[in-house]
């Protein structure tokens, strides 16, 4: 290996001076069961506030983790202990709220946990949570667990990101409120969240159709969506959009089937466009 050799300031500058920041992020919650759903609106959290609202109020929030479990394998080659994997193992994620004055956001929590304990209240055998014979029974996981929440983490310039999806994601804990008459500061509360699996990158249904799915779109130097290419992709994420559009209204007169089709890719576009309106300027030429 040659000795190293020094560098001008010029030539470390465009790498130093181009780290992400902490402060620019999103977080996204969507993809919570219909009876949940009912449960927290009963409650006062609708579901308005729970896919734009709460996200806004995350005042802290961790990009997710993970590691693997391995077992030792000893005798394969003499003298040598190897090491193989045989479990991913993901870390709990841990998201700090601004407590608003009503109150829900720290409701959020509370009732979601509230209602992923709640089996004694319903069915046959239920019983009153004000009664002393009151038992904790949890619910099946798929009346509580979520597939759509995110973490997205982007640039000031709202043109690179990554995005995590998390899969089967439900609160595991909330940590205690401390609140005090020494000064008056903002209320925050705490929440752990344990989660089955995370997907790094987009991961909506456009994404897989246009192939950018999985962080599949590696920039020019691996800087992000850089200005040099952003032309160029947006016109091949623009003419991929607009010949399938043609294809399928082509094919509009051949078969009720493709009607459906059509109808099914535009409601995708559409809802990709909603739910990306912050980052919608990277598909827009310049």
């Amino acid at each position: 290996m040659p000795r190293p050799l020094p560098k001008k300031i010029s030539q470390i500058k465009p790498t130093l001076s181009n780290v992400a920041l902490t402060s620019h992020y999103a977080v996204e919650f969507g993809g919570l069961a219909g009876n949940l759903r009912k449960h927290l609106r009963d409650r006062g959290i609708d579901s308005r506030y729970i896919t734009e609202s709460i996200g806004l109020l995350c005042s802290r929030a961790q990009l997710p983790g993970s590691g693997f479990a391995t077992a030792d394998v000893i005798g394969n080659f003499p003298g040598v202990a190897e090491k193989f994997a045989h479990t991913r193992a993901f870390t709990p994620l841990s998201l700090e709220f601004y407590v608003d004055n009503s109150y829900r956001s720290l409701k959020f929590v509370e009732h979601w946990m509230e209602f992923i304990a709640s089996g004694s209240e319903t069915g046959p055998d239920q019983i009153d949570e004000r009664y002393n014979g009151y038992y904790f029974r949890m619910k099946y996981p798929i009346e509580y667990k979520c597939d759509e929440t995110r973490i997205i983490k982007f640039e000031k310039d709202y043109k690179r990101y990554i995005e995590y999806r998390f899969f089967k994601l439900f609160p595991l804990s909330l940590d205690s409120t401390t609140v005090s008459y020494q000064g008056s500061n903002i209320l925050k509360a705490t929440a752990t969240f344990q989660y089955d699996r995370y997907m790094s990158g987009q991961s909506r249904s456009i994404d897989f159709f246009l192939g950018t799915d999985s962080n599949k779109n590696p920039p020019p130097e691996g800087t992000g969506r850089g200005d040099s290419a952003r032309g160029t992709q947006n016109d091949n994420t623009n003419d991929q959009i607009n010949a399938a559009l043609r294809n399928v209204n082509d094919s509009n007169t051949t078969s009720p089937r493709s009607l459906d089709n059509a109808s099914n890719f535009n409601r995708n576009a559409v809802n990709y466009l909603n739910s990306s309106r912050t980052f919608i300027s990277e598909y827009r030429p310049v």
